[in-house]
C-alpha cells in the first residue's frame, strides 16, 4: 500500500507532518479528516522526484546524507521503535527532499511485507551493494538495531579518514600551484624585460643569469605548448589507469613508494578491517565478509593479494595466516587477528586494530604534512631566489664597471 507524506492542521490550528498509508492520495485525505486534521498538502515519494528509473537515480544522496540518516535509524530501533516507524521519522528529519523521499518509498516497501534490504535494492545508487550486505546479514542475525550501529560508525570512520586524506593533500597541492603559477609569471612576465635592458649594454652575463634567460625565453614561446602536451599526458595517464595491467603495476610502485606508500596502505588497511569486523559482528558468513571488505581497498594490487586470502580461508585456511602469506598489510595485522581467533572476539579485535591503523595514519599523515609545508615554501623561496640573483649578478657588474 502506497505512502503519502502529508502537512496537515489540526483543530486548534497547530502543523503537524507525518506519513500515512493508503491506497490513493484521496484515501489519505479521508483518512486524515478522520483523524480531524486538515491535510495542506499530499505528496507520494514518487512526486518528490527521487524514485530511481531503470536502476538509474535521478539524484543520489551523499555520503554524509546516508550516515546521518543510518546512525538516527540505529538510534531509533535500539529504541525498540519498529521499523516502518522508524523509516517515517527519518524521512521527516530529512531536510532534503531527494533523501525524504527515498526512505519513504522504502517504508512503503516494508510495509508491502519486503526485507529491508530488499527493499534498498529498489535504489541502488544511493544504498550500495556492502550497505545492504550488512544490513541483510543484520536481519537475518535478528540484530538489526545493532547492526545498523556499526555500520553508522563504519560509515562515520571512513567518511572521516577519506576528509583527512583528502585534508592532508589540499593544502600542499594548493601551495604548490600557487608557487608555480608565480614563478612562471615571474619567469615569462619580469625576466624578459629585465633582459631586453642587459641586451642593450651587450655585456657579458654570468652563467646563472643566461640558465634564467633560456628558462624564461622557453616558458614564454613555447608555454601553451608545454601546457597543452602536459594536459595530453594527463588525459593519457588518466586512461591507462582505465587499464588493469597498468593500474596494477602503477598501484603496486605506489604501495612502494616511500612515505605515500605507507599511508596508502595503512588507510586502505584500515578499512578493510573495519569493514570485515562490521559484517562478520552482523552475522554475515566470513566468506561472504571477507569478500565484501575486500571490494573496499582501493589499490588494485592489495586488491588481488586479499582476494588470494579470502580463496585461502576458502580451502580451510585460518584468517590470520592468510592474510600474513600475502606481505601486503601493516605488519600487526595478523598477530591481532590471530589473538582474536584463539579468543573468540575477532570483530572486537578487527575494531581495535582499525583503530589503531586509523591514529597511525593521523600521526604519519600530519607528519608529512607538516614537514612538506616547509619544503615547499623553502623550495618556492630557493627558486625566486636564484632568479633574483641571476638579475641582480649583471646589474652589479654593470656598477662595477661604470664605477671604474
Amino acid at each position: 500500500m502506497p505512502s503519502f507524506e502529508y502537512e496537515a492542521l489540526d483543530a486548534s490550528g497547530r502543523s503537524k507532518r507525518g506519513v500515512i498509508t493508503a491506497d490513493t492520495a484521496r484515501m489519505a485525505r479521508q483518512e486524515l479528516r478522520r483523524l480531524l486534521l486538515t491535510p495542506t498538502r499530499i505528496s507520494s515519494p514518487k512526486e518528490a522526484g527521487a524514485a530511481d528509473q531503470g536502476g538509474k537515480s535521478l539524484k543520489r544522496m551523499s555520503s554524509g546524507d546516508l550516515t546521518n540518516a543510518t546512525r538516527q535509524l540505529a538510534a531509533l530501533l535500539g529504541a525498540a521503535t519498529p521499523l516502518e516507524e522508524a523509516l517515517s521519522v527519518v524521512a521527516l528529519q530529512a531536510e532534503k527532499p531527494h533523501v525524504r523521499a527515498r526512505f519513504l518509498a522504502a517504508r512503503e516497501r516494508v510495509m508491502e511485507g519486503w526485507r529491508f534490504a530488499d527493499a534498498l535494492a529498489e535504489q541502488p545508487r544511493s544504498f550500495p551493494e556492502l550497505y545492504r550486505a550488512v544490513i541483510s546479514a543484520g536481519e537475518t542475525a535478528g540484530d538489526l538495531g545493532g547492526v545498523l550501529d556499526r555500520l553508522a560508525t563504519m560509515l562515520e570512520k571512513n567518511r572521516s579518514m577519506r576528509g583527512k586524506a583528502l585534508g592532508a593533500l589540499i593544502y600542499p597541492a594548493a601551495l604548490t600551484v600557487i608557487a608555480g603559477g608565480v614563478v612562471t609569471a615571474l619567469m615569462t612576465q619580469v625576466v624578459p624585460k629585465i633582459v631586453d635592458q642587459f641586451n642593450t649594454f651587450n655585456a657579458d652575463l654570468p652563467v646563472i643569469t643566461q640558465a634564467v634567460m633560456s628558462v624564461s625565453g622557453f616558458l614564454s614561446n613555447y608555454g601553451l605548448w608545454l601546457l597543452l602536451l602536459l594536459a595530453i599526458a594527463g588525459l593519457a595517464f588518466w586512461q591507462g589507469l582505465r587499464m588493469p595491467a597498468f593500474r596494477r603495476e602503477f598501484d603496486r610502485r605506489l604501495l612502494g613508494a616511500p612515505v605515500i606508500g605507507k599511508l596508502l596502505r595503512g588507510l586502505d588497511a584500515a578499512r578493510f578491517a573495519r569493514t570485515l569486523s562490521t559484517l562478520f559482528a552482523g552475522g554475515a558468513p566470513l566468506l561472504d565478509s571477507l569478500e565484501s571488505a575486500t571490494r573496499t581497498v582501493g589499490n588494485v594490487y592489495m586488491r588481488e593479494h586479499l582476494n588470494a586470502a579470502t580463496n585461502s580461508v576458502r580451502e580451510g585456511a585460518a584468517l590470520s595466516a592468510a592474510l600474513k602469506r600475502t606481505n601486503i598489510l601493516p605488519p600487526m595485522m595478523a598477530p591481532m587477528i590471530a589473538a582474536g581467533e584463539r579468543a573468540g572476539v575477532m570483530p572486537d579485535m578487527l575494531d581495535k586494530t582499525a583503530l589503531q591503523l586509523e591514529d597511525e595514519f593521523d600521526a604519519a599523515s600530519n607528519l608529512a604534512l607538516r614537514l612538506l609545508e616547509p619544503a615547499i615554501i623553502v623550495g618556492m623561496g630557493g627558486v625566486i631566489a636564484l632568479i633574483v640573483v641571476s638579475i641582480l649578478l649583471p646589474i652589479l657588474r654593470l656598477n662595477s664597471l661604470a664605477a671604474g
